[in-house]
Parts: C-alpha cells; sequence; structure tokens
C-alpha cells in the first residue's frame, strides 16, 4: 500500500493583553480542551496541536513562518476565543502558504443568561472577534475555509475532518510524480496539456520514460515473487478460468503479476505515485496492463490510460483524501436514453480498480482487440450503489478548470455476460439529458475520477486552495 506522510494540524488561538493575564490563562486553558476533545472525539482523521494564545503581530507570525517550515504541517487552524485585533494578523497570514480553517466558535455552545457578567463578555466574545478576524482573511482575499458552529457538535467535527482531508491531500499534491510509458494516444485533445503550468499549479512532475525502460524491469521480476502473489490472489478474488486452459489462465495472470511487480518496483525505485499506459505503444510487453493497473490502483497508485497523465494525478491525489476508499479512475462509455432508465455505463479497456466492487471481483482472461497483444488478465466485478461524483480536468489554454458533477451510482439493469470488465452505471442528479449537456457545454473529457467518498465540498475547498476555477454542475 502506498502510504500518505503523516501530517498534523497546528490550532492558533486568537486574543490580546488588554483582558489582563487571568482572562488569558482561561482563554489558554479553554483552547486545550478544545484541542483535547476534539482529538479524543475519534471523529478525526489527523491530530491538532495546541500551539500558542496569539497576541501580538510579533507571535502571529513566527508561527506562520513555523507552520510553512514544518512538513508535518499540512494546515493551521484558528478561533478567536476573544476580539484578536486584526491588524495582528495581516503579516503573518500573508506569509501563510498552508491550508488556514477559521473555526468559528465559542467555548460555551449557550448564554449563561443567569450569571452571564462584563467579565464573562469579555472572555467570551467570539461573535465579535470572528467578524473582525473574517475581515482581514477577506481583505487580503485568502480563501480560506470558514467553519461556523459549536466544537462539541457532531456535524462540525465532521466538517473538520472532511477539510483536513482535503488539506492533506493538497499538500500531498507538491510530492505526486506521473512516470508516462510512452506519449499520450495519438491525435487525442483533452488528454493533452501544459505540464509546465501544472507543475507550477499543482506541483505535479510529469516525465517520460520508454517501454523499453519499463521492460527492463518487468523482466526482471523473480518467478518466486510472481508464484507467491499468484497464491495470495486466490484468497482475494475468484480465479474464473472460462474458456482459457489451465496453462494458458495462469501464465497470462501470472504475467499481469509480472507486470504488477515490474511498475511498481519501477515507481518505487524512482518515487513516482502515478502512472500512465498506452495501448499503442507496448512494444516488449506481452500485455496491455489490466490486472496489474488495477492492483496498483488497489495500493493507492495514481493511473490513467492513454497517456492522460492528468486524470493519473487527479486519481492519486483524490484517492489521498480518501484515504483510498472508493475512489476510481473510470470513463464516460455508453448509454442507456430510454426514458425511466436513463444511465451512463462506465467502464475502461481493463483498468478500473475493485475499491468500488460490490461483488467478490473474478480474475479472468479474456482477448483484447486493442493493442495487438496477449490476452490480459483483468478484474470483472460490478460498482456500487450509492451517491457519487464524477471528477474530471483539461487544460483551457489560459487555465486549468476542474468539472464536476453530483451521480447516483447503480447497479446495471442485466448481466453483461459478453463485457467482461470492471463496470459502473451511474446517472446525474440533475438527470441524464441535464447533466450531458452541462458537462459537454463545459468541455468535460471523457476520463474522469468516480469518487463515493469526496463530495463536492471538499471539491471546492481544493480548488480554492489551489486558486483553480471549479465548474460545479451540481
Amino acid at each position: 500500500m502506498l502510504e500518505n506522510t503523516q501530517k498534523e494540524f497546528w490550532f492558533v488561538t486568537g486574543s490580546q493583553f488588554l483582558y489582563g493575564p487571568e482572562a488569558l490563562a482561561t482563554v489558554e486553558k479553554n483552547a486545550r480542551k478544545v484541542v483535547d476533545e476534539m482529538n479524543n472525539s475519534g471523529s478525526l482523521p489527523f491530530p491538532i496541536i495546541f500551539k500558542i494564545v496569539a497576541t501580538t503581530a510579533e507571535n502571529i507570525t513566527q508561527i506562520m513562518k513555523e507552520a510553512n517550515y514544518q512538513d508535518e504541517v499540512a494546515g493551521v487552524i484558528t478561533w478567536m476565543h476573544t476580539f484578536s485585533p486584526a491588524k495582528n494578523w495581516i503579516r503573518g497570514t500573508q506569509l501563510l502558504n498552508k491550508p488556514l480553517l477559521h473555526l468559528a466558535t465559542q467555548f460555551l455552545n449557550h448564554i449563561p443568561y443567569k450569571t452571564i457578567d462584563f467579565d464573562y463578555m469579555n472572555v467570551n466574545q467570539s461573535a465579535h472577534g470572528d467578524r473582525e478576524y473574517a475581515f482581514i482573511n477577506a481583505r487580503l482575499k485568502k480563501n480560506n475555509k470558514i467553519i461556523f458552529g459549536h466544537w462539541e457538535d457532531d456535524e462540525i467535527r465532521q466538517q473538520i475532518a472532511k477539510w483536513m482531508n482535503v488539506a492533506v491531500a493538497y499538500n500531498e499534491s507538491y510530492k505526486i510524480k506521473i512516470v508516462t510509458f510512452a506519449d499520450k494516444m495519438r491525435d487525442v485533445a483533452v488528454t493533452d496539456g501544459d505540464k509546465v503550468e501544472a507543475q507550477i499549479k499543482f506541483g505535479w512532475t510529469v516525465d517520460y520514460w520508454g517501454v523499453g525502460d519499463l521492460v527492463e524491469y518487468v523482466n526482471a521480476v523473480a518467478e518466486s515473487d510472481i508464484n507467491q502473489l499468484y497464491k495470495d490472489l486466490q484468497n482475494k478474488y475468484d480465479y474464473i478460468v472460462g474458456n482459457n486452459s489451465p496453462e494458458k489462465f495462469e501464465k497470462n495472470v501470472k504475467y499481469q503479476l509480472r507486470e504488477y511487480l515490474g511498475i511498481k518496483k519501477f515507481m518505487d525505485d524512482k518515487g513516482y505515485s502515478a502512472f500512465t499506459t498506452n495501448f499503442e505503444d507496448l512494444v516488449g510487453l506481452e500485455q496491455l496492463p489490466g490486472l496489474a493497473a488495477q492492483l496498483l490502483l488497489a495500493d493507492g497508485y495514481g493511473f490513467a490510460g492513454e497517456g492522460d497523465w492528468k486524470t493519473a494525478a487527479l486519481v492519486r491525489l483524490f484517492k489521498i483524501m480518501a484515504h483510498n476508499k472508493e475512489t476510481v479512475f473510470m470513463e464516460d462509455y455508453t448509454l442507456d436514453l430510454r426514458q425511466g432508465h436513463e444511465a451512463i455505463l462506465g467502464s475502461h479497456m481493463l483498468e478500473v480498480d475493485p475499491s468500488i466492487a460490490s461483488d467478490k471481483p473474478r480474475v479472468e482472461v479474456h482477448p483484447l482487440d486493442i493493442g495487438g497483444k496477449s490476452d490480459p488478465a483483468r478484474l470483472v466485478f460490478t460498482g456500487m450503489i450509492g451517491e457519487a461524483v464524477d471528477i474530471t480536468m483539461a487544460d483551457y489554454g489560459n487555465e486549468f478548470k476542474l468539472i464536476s458533477y453530483e451521480v447516483t451510482g447503480n447497479k446495471p439493469e442485466e448481466e453483461t455476460p459478453f463485457l467482461p470488465v470492471a463496470k459502473q452505471l451511474w446517472t446525474p442528479k440533475q438527470g441524464l439529458k441535464v447533466g450531458a449537456e452541462q458537462w459537454l457545454r463545459a468541455g468535460g473529457g471523457h476520463h474522469t475520477v468516480l469518487s463515493f467518498v469526496v463530495d463536492s465540498e471538499q471539491i471546492g475547498d481544493l480548488c480554492a486552495m489551489f486558486g483553480l476555477t471549479y465548474i460545479n454542475l451540481g
């Protein structure tokens, strides 16, 4: 499994010296309690570390500089316990290049009418402090996240957790390296794009390597490793020999496992976390990677077909955000246009990963007309029922744009005995006609990331962090 870097979030509480040392001590005590209880709630995917009660421009600037410097820090969460003059926050906020969450909350979730006095008002004036602080962030065009509500509420903690996952993905984006084995599919437009701008904007490194360089790794895989993996996978997937001889089935499956181990070692040796293949350039390989790509996707690597490096990077990025759950490379293939049955059948030639399987995946070997190589082994399964988002990116010349719409995943109405691939049926929530027309008008591509974990709010948060245009089709 491709592991993510361990991350944490720093918690900075806003106040000022005006209220005296006793009030500041109360502010720190309460802030530590908020952090401890949220950490102990089991709701958050990453720890929060209390850092300081921010009272001056100097200590605010210093803590933001430290947050930038520490690689393990994925973002900063701020809370204005009292009023905190926002001029103190200007320089530190300008310097902060990590995601910023303004948690607009207060220590108690109620007004203590019977005991409230001005001492209480001075210390517990988040409603006052939040507006001052939010103004300066808006003035600085920070595009930070704001979550409003009481910190003990499950809904608020879930929102924080979702934002944390986005922030970690944003940070990890700058480490994504994509290897393209061969170039993209000839004459295809939407899979092309500006690799330099992608590295400037998202941190993605895209490198070309010849298929021959990969073949050396594939051929060097030890037979003992292949045999062991072949046995291990029998405990996880059903092996369906079908119309093949047992010898052919085993040989072709084992070659995919050879490709899997070879590609994995190549990427691990050279620091890549995503890759592409192209059926037009397979010189030296016996099969188009199918099962191999699916197993690598299941491990958390990014992938897309036909040299589509943008989608491969997106798959890796959203797998990070989703903790590698139910998030896959997908392609729109064919339509059901009958009234009452409107749907899109998504698939790819071979390479949809099994994190969305609703049944036990089957390892099968079948001919593939495209590519001109031996019959490739692949995992065959049916996708999920549930709510999802379908996401794509394209380069429009002057800028990249991210496009998505919300969909409802379903199972096909009938079996598809002559289509031995992984497949997923879905319908845009606004209806197939409206959704498809909007997608086409926006210029959305045919390669996508389909996720049953990520939602539109998280995509919007990610785009805000990147300063990326987001076309949310609903």
